[in-house]
């Protein structure tokens, strides 16, 4: 990130500064080669829009989310209650997070805790910046004419009722949005939420991102897009499960838009 602007919560302390949002990195956007990509998308759309933020840089541990799903609920709160020690001393109102797992556990489990934080997704904020008029996308760069499917976030969709943000934000790309017979509030899972993205598979005769790619393979798209580092990872492997990876690229929101404004 070193040809990025990306100031620490301690920097701006440490100058009288206070940012007015505090982007959560997630442990994926932080050490998963895949999902830096993400993160320096979003850094760019950040930059690009004069967006006052700060990470924390060091001191972000991971939300606590997978042990929570998988069932160490002890192991959740020493993580969560970290955390929280973190973020109240910097006095952070808001948070924005391009993973739904790390904006899900944020918003929905911090407050149980004593985190009471203004909580919003990546595709959220950036819808927020094209109705302000701060980002502009002119003629949609390579997207124009795609055929790009959206594959909903568990965490971001049926959990939170998310759906329209990122569907509004990639409409911006002039490129034709097309919908799986399976989504929105009927979405499929892509197989990795619940912490099942850290282990094998229960036996079956099928894997269920196999089955979710088959979703998106039916309606022919150029790309899949999504909003979830979890999702990209197991929508990818779907593709290449398929051999399709030549025809069909799996993108996340933030790349294409920041791609496509040429940030």
């Amino acid at each position: 990130m070193s040809e990025l602007k990306v100031p620490t919560m301690a920097e701006m302390m440490a100058m009288g500064e206070k940012p007015d949002v505090l982007f959560w990195v997630g442990c994926s956007g932080s050490f998963d080669d895949r999902a830096k990509k993400i993160t320096k998308a979003v850094v760019k759309i950040l930059n690009a829009c004069d967006v006052k933020f700060a990470v924390l840089g060091t001191e972000e541990s991971c939300t606590g989310d997978p042990a929570k799903r998988s069932g160490n609920e002890f192991l959740f709160q020493m993580q969560a209650m970290m955390n929280i020690q973190v973020l109240d001393g910097y006095e952070v109102k808001k948070i924005v997070t391009a993973c739904p797992h790390c904006f899900n556990t944020l918003k929905n489990e911090y407050p149980g805790l004593g985190g009471n934080y203004e909580v919003i997704h990546h595709s959220q904020l950036i819808n927020d910046l094209f109705k302000e008029g701060k980002l502009k996308v002119a003629g949609g760069g390579d997207f124009k004419g795609k055929k790009i499917t959206f594959h909903d976030p568990c965490y971001l969709g049926r959990a939170n009722d998310v759906y329209e943000a990122p569907r509004e934000v990639l409409q911006k790309l002039d490129a034709e949005l097309v919908e799986m017979k399976r989504c929105k509030t009927k979405g499929l899972c892509c197989g990795a939420g619940g912490a099942q993205m850290f282990k094998e598979a229960e036996p079956g005769n099928k894997e269920i991102n196999v089955e979710r790619t088959e979703d998106a393979l039916e309606v022919k798209p150029n790309i899949i897009a999504t909003g979830c580092p979890f999702c990209n990872t197991m929508m990818t492997d779907g593709v290449k499960n398929f051999n399709k990876e030549a025809e069909i690229e799996v993108l996340d929101i933030a790349e294409m838009i920041s791609s496509a404004a040429d940030l």
